[in-house]
């Protein structure tokens, strides 16, 4: 594992690369990255905010930090910080895991992302603090930017021998092991308890394998956790010697019925406007369901009890509902949209969403062909109308 993390470190962060615009706002986005001045929250909000090209891995998710006027966006092995005109601030670098889906805690306005170490069957949330992210390239190992907090709930899913065979298959989908086909984690969200609604939870939804041949992996899984006291498990993550500082359980375990998808929930958002959850997930392949690409889960049915299905012993779990609305299958009974949303969503509370965008360009023709991988959040409103409940919202207000 050291020397596949250390390879891939290697290749894909020794130099971040940005575009032409990144490079030209660099310097003064390093003078005026020294302090967070709090915006007005009311200011106008810019109908899109480009979060540069880089030599990394695909964008996975997107942050705002309103108040400071700041967006995150993560690229996979690279979190980068922007200002809302898109100016970078500053980038952490190092990271030799899977970034993926971040958000913004509103009770500490530190930045939570998911971060999967496979090879290593551990997996984490990663915490962010923005503040001190003032310049690019910061190392995640050395500066103090980053701290790590071990799901165990997740990895005893992810490493579960479901055959009983004894033999644990590693990281693939074409395996009968994985509990409820679980490959580590991507979808990550704050918002109410979805057992009582009173209480604010980070919320973790499992990646999920593509496997048409099984039957018990057709459920989102979502885990909540009450991160108050987490600064007790908080450790620096280091490829050496992978922690496992955390809780020994979720405060709650939840199960959305939607059929199988590709990678599970990869952006995860709490929308306070409607009360309600949404999953972007990479479309699922299996002919017996509709295979959509956004779900939305009712946030005023509080989780219910009932059987977990497909499973190969009848197991009983907390079921959330999807909203009755969008496209329908009659079949299987779920409700969903198609859209965008996979790379990143932010839902500002008032109808409009920030919905990211992934890309590539080329590094400014070079010769050896690299290919930088772009991002974008984009402004949209919500319209609720099949089959893309989202529409470009062109000016800012």
């Amino acid at each position: 594992m050291r020397r596949h993390l250390r390879t891939r470190l290697t290749a894909l962060l020794t130099s971040a690369a940005f575009v032409s615009t990144a490079l030209a706002g660099t310097a003064h986005a390093r003078a005026g990255s020294r302090s967070d001045r709090a915006p007005d929250d009311d200011a106008p909000l810019p109908a899109a905010v480009d979060g540069g090209a880089w030599r990394s891995g695909h964008l996975q998710g997107i942050a705002l930090d309103r108040a400071a006027g700041r967006m995150y966006f993560s690229f996979t092995n690279l979190l980068v910080k922007t200002d809302l005109q898109g100016r970078p601030l500053g980038s952490v670098t190092g990271i030799t895991g899977h970034l993926g889906d971040l958000d913004v805690n509103p009770d500490d306005g530190r930045v939570y992302g998911s971060l999967e170490y496979k090879t290593a069957s551990s997996f984490y949330v990663a915490i962010f603090d923005g503040a001190r992210i003032t310049r690019m390239g910061m190392d995640a190992r050395s500066t103090g930017v980053l701290t790590t907090v071990h799901l165990e709930e997740v990895a005893d899913d992810y490493a579960a021998d479901m055959n009983g065979d004894g033999v644990f298959d590693g990281n693939t989908g074409n395996t009968p092991d994985h509990r409820y086909g679980c490959s580590g984690i991507d979808g990550l969200a704050f918002g109410p308890d979805l057992g009582r609604g009173d209480a604010t939870r980070l919320t973790v939804a499992y990646g999920v394998y593509a496997n048409s041949s099984r039957t018990d992996n057709d459920h989102q899984v979502l885990l909540q956790y009450e991160v108050a006291s987490w600064h007790a498990y908080e450790r620096p993550l280091t490829e050496d010697a992978p922690h496992a500082s955390g809780p020994a359980a979720p405060a709650g375990k939840f199960f959305a019925y939607t059929g199988n998808t590709t990678y599970g929930v990869q952006n995860l958002a709490y929308d306070a406007d409607s009360g309600n959850w949404l999953m972007a997930a990479y479309r699922g392949k299996k002919p017996a369901f509709p295979n959509y690409s956004l779900f939305v889960v009712d946030g005023e049915q509080p989780a219910r009890w009932g059987p977990v299905r497909g499973q190969a012993q009848p197991e009983r779990g907390r079921l959330v509902s999807l909203v009755p609305a969008g496209l329908h299958d009659g079949a299987s009974g779920v409700h969903g949209y198609l859209s965008a949303g996979q790379y990143g969503l932010v839902p500002l509370g008032d109808g409009r969403h920030y919905v990211a965008e992934a890309g590539t360009a080329s590094a400014g023709g070079s010769p050896d062909g690299v290919t930088l991988q772009t991002g974008r959040a984009v402004l949209h409103r919500w319209t609720g109308r099949a089959p893309d409940p989202f529409a470009p919202q062109e000016r800012s207000r």
